[in-house]
């Protein structure tokens, strides 16, 4: 057996550089680079055998940690796990800063993979900087955050292990099941023990998608839901597009003459415009594609956990209906006690469509349908136009964002009050022309989510739209889209404060109370308002303010011919959102208060926990 002696860093990198992934576009390395800030924790191993190969592997320096994960999200999300990034940062702060990076991608189901620097194996240093001392388990350290969130977790404590544990690595971060985060915690002393690795573990291995059939009686039972059901309604997920099942989606509903709600991960799996695309759906859903689930008498749920804001907290459904749910994980595929058909979408939608060739919808339920669609996109008409007025809504400025982006241009956003209007007034013909990380929300996300986005998608205009509040918790990505080239139009919504969440607070019979900046405790001058276009200029973007959507439409073409990234700063009306479509989500009113704005929130909660305990 022929051997090679590397450190442990160094294996680590080579064995990351021989994984190679096949696509649609052909056969293309694994790991498109590695996100790295560097400290005592990674440097001198890490980042030394990264130095080498930096030519074929490119390494990306960040402003923060967070915020590079978030970036490397981003980009497996927009090459539909067909790539992936990992990141590094030094033991002790910086690798727990990328712990809400890895919620993230859990969460989403999205491959990145983590090597945090560790404290000393040997302990010789101990208590080392930046080391968190257990009093009662001195195996324990920071980097134990990450085991919640992560797929699979291991310390490594020799350099050997290696031989083992990066291979269930790579199976964790490819398997369509069981996708997600992989943190390999590394000791910094271990990182530079070198070891003598055969050299055939650096062979050189092609990953491809694993698709899996469905199982014969499930798929008989499926068919024989569907043919049984006179007003069918298809929820489309994110598995859609993880499946590559985008044309197969298509061709069933087309066929069967099914109308289609979108989650906020599936929405693109139809043009917007699709005869059989009614919206999206649930809590921020469309009114059309609601209505429809409320008398439909089968739901079809393709590549969807159905979350509650898909399924309206529980209580959105027909509580008659039956579910059917199409999935690759039979841990979503029982949910909501459904029929559940474990299968890869691309496969088993096929399989449909042939066995079901005499099957369509009833002729009222297609039409009704057809009159829902068109309604509903009357609303968004009304909802997105121009109001002429010097604070627009939310819904105004999506509407003249939606217009400036061409047919393969991307929205990127995360938190707040903008995912509800995105959800429901967005418009794409391009699968990947709305990303939103909505499994977590994570305020913050939205920048360098904009930054990995473009990197997975050079061609396309890349718009992040954001509020004040995130913008504030997370921007120092701006810096690092101008430092490598990565052009993103930025788009910030100053509402003066956590807008959606100060609705939220009133919905629930509560005061303004410490979530506007006029209802939080400041200064007596109040608290300052924020000069976002200097901030961003200061980070090397250009930008400007713009008053109204006439002005903000000039500046979008701007933005557009600007050769690096542009931030353009409106003033919006926190009051004002979308009145059409929606649906009920479950927060939890107090059963006892001295307001009584809270004691009438209660019984309306009540009512509509009623509705939802039909549906257990």
């Amino acid at each position: 057996m022929t051997t090679i002696k590397l450190t442990m860093a160094q294996a680590v990198i080579r064995f990351m550089m021989a994984q190679k992934i096949e696509t649609d576009e052909g056969t293309k390395p694994m790991f498109a680079g590695v996100w790295a800030i560097f400290g005592h924790g990674n440097v001198a191993g890490l980042g030394e055998a990264l130095y080498h190969v930096k030519e074929t592997l490119p390494t990306y320096r960040a402003h923060n940690e967070q915020g590079m994960a978030h970036a490397a999200i981003a980009f497996a999300k927009t090459k539909n796990r067909q790539q992936m990034m990992a990141c590094t940062a030094s033991a002790g702060p910086g690798a727990v800063n990328m712990v809400t990076a890895a919620a993230v991608a859990h969460v989403n189901r999205l491959p990145v993979l983590f090597l945090p620097g560790d404290t000393f194996a040997t302990r010789m240093p101990d208590p080392v900087l930046q080391q968190v001392e257990n009093y009662h388990d001195h195996t324990l350290t920071s980097n134990d955050c990450f085991r919640p969130v992560s797929r699979f977790f291991d310390r490594i404590t020799r350099p050997e292990q290696l031989l083992t544990s990066l291979p269930q690595a790579m199976r964790v971060l490819t398997d369509p099941v069981e996708c997600g985060p992989v943190t390999l915690a590394m000791p910094q002393d271990v990182q530079t023990m070198a070891f003598d690795f055969p050299e055939t573990f650096f062979e050189e291995k092609v990953h491809r998608l694993r698709r899996q059939g469905p199982d014969a009686f499930e798929l008989a039972q499926a068919i024989d839901a569907i043919k049984q059901a006179k007003n069918p309604v298809v929820i489309a997920g994110g598995g859609v597009h993880y499946s590559g099942a985008i044309e197969e989606l298509d061709q069933f509903v087309s066929a069967l003459k099914i109308p289609v709600g979108e989650t906020q991960a599936g929405k693109g799996a139809l043009p917007w415009d699709h005869t059989q695309n009614m919206g999206t759906i649930g809590v921020t859903g469309a009114g059309s594609t609601n209505r429809l689930c409320q008398e439909t008498d089968l739901i079809i749920a393709i590549g969807t956990r159905l979350g509650d804001f898909a399924s309206g907290s529980r209580s959105l459904i027909n509580p008659k209906a039956k579910l059917l749910s199409l999935n690759v994980a039979s841990f979503d595929a029982i949910k909501h006690k459904a029929v559940s058909l474990v299968g890869d979408a691309k496969l088993t939608l096929p399989l449909l469509t042939e066995a079901l060739s005499d099957y369509q919808a009833d002729g009222a339920w297609i039409d009704r349908a057809e009159t829902e669609r068109l309604a509903w996109n009357k609303d968004v008409d009304e909802a997105t136009r121009d109001r002429g007025t010097d604070l627009p809504s939310d819904g105004e400025v999506v509407g003249a964002v939606n217009r400036a982006a061409g047919e393969k241009d991307i929205v990127v956003c995360a938190a707040g009050g903008l995912p509800g209007e995105l959800q429901k007034l967005w418009r794409t013909r391009y699968s990947r022309g709305y990303h939103m990380e909505y499994g977590y929300s994570c305020m913050g996300y939205e920048i360098a989510g904009g930054v990995g986005t473009k990197m997975a998608a050079p061609d396309s205009e890349v718009f992040v739209m954001v509020g004040d509040g995130s913008y504030l918790m997370m921007n120092s990505e701006i810096a690092t889209s101008v430092m490598l080239g990565l052009k993103v139009v930025f788009v910030v919504l100053d509402n003066r404060g956590y807008g959606c969440i100060h609705r939220l607070q009133q919905f629930c019979g509560g005061p303004g109370f410490n979530n506007m900046l006029e209802d939080c405790l400041t200064v007596e001058d109040g608290a300052p308002k924020t000069d976002f276009v200097a901030h961003g200029k200061a980070l090397g973007a250009k930008g400007e303010k713009v008053a109204n959507i006439q002005e903000l439409e000039a500046a979008l073409e701007r933005a557009k011919a600007s050769p690096i990234s542009y931030l353009i700063e409106i003033d919006t009306d926190p009051a004002i959102v979308t009145e059409s479509g929606g649906h009920w989500w479950d927060v939890a009113v107090p059963e006892v208060s001295e307001r009584e704005q809270v004691r009438d929130a209660r019984k309306v909660y009540e009512e509509h926990k009623a509705r939802q305990f039909k549906n257990l």
